[in-house]
């Protein structure tokens, strides 16, 4: 009897180390930033841009999630909706080529292999190393030299994800981060002419839909047992 129980209870724990449920897929959307130039619309994605992630589910409420995202912004003053910045008329184009970790947590149950729980709305937060272009010098009169640099910032978003069939799911999901950074623009009190103000740190954002390809055996919950 000892026996028997305890080859029942190694083979769920085995079943759960080596048999969890992982996905993999692609994000395809639309890239913004907020900052020191044009819009200041948190949503409104125009660059196209890409990710792509890899997701280790813990159970069927949380999954570890590694992305890498490829990211060109620009803004520019006539598309703002203040007077100054259109006056002013400055504008920029930087990009940025990002790889995050963190959580996503389920408001629902998620598990593919059952029949009823192929949806979910989720959050996620993630903290997120990043490398963009900033300016380091002005060596004739509006010709600047730049370099790039690598720096953090922290993702939290929002999303929907469903089953379609099989093994693939579907997502939309916005995702904004804070940065640490205000020269995502090139703006620095280093340069005089790039000096317009700039008194916050840059945002920017990702809006997107993905495809997911699931694989791996349920693990051991997913069975019942």
């Amino acid at each position: 009897m000892k026996k028997s129980l305890f080859l029942i209870i190694f083979g769920c724990f085995s079943s759960l180390a080596l048999a969890q449920v992982y996905e993999a897929g692609i994000f395809l959307g639309g890239s913004n930033y907020v900052g020191d130039i044009g819009r200041t619309n948190y949503i409104y994605p125009n660059k196209v841009a890409g990710a792509a992630f890899f997701k280790y589910n813990w159970n069927p409420r949380i999954a570890l999630r590694a992305t890498y995202s490829y990211l060109p912004i620009e803004g520019n003053d006539l598309d703002a909706d203040t007077d100054f910045r259109r006056t002013r008329g400055l504008n920029f184009t930087n990009t940025i080529h990002e790889l995050a970790v963190g959580l996503e947590y389920n408001f629902y149950e998620y598990d593919l292999s059952s029949d009823d729980k192929t949806w979910t709305p989720y959050i996620l937060v993630e903290l997120a190393a990043f490398n963009s272009k900033h300016v380091v010098s002005e060596p004739s009169p509006n010709q600047f030299l730049l370099q790039t640099k690598n720096s953090f910032a922290i993702p939290i978003g929002v999303g929907f994800k469903s089953k379609l069939m099989g093994p693939l799911a579907f997502a939309l999901e916005t995702k904004f981060r804070y940065t640490f950074n205000d020269d995502l623009d090139y703006t620095t009190d280093t340069i005089p002419n790039l000096n317009f103000g700039g008194n916050g740190s840059d945002w920017y954002m990702f809006t997107g839909v993905s495809l997911i390809y699931t694989f791996g055996r349920p693990a051991c919950y997913t069975n019942g047992l």
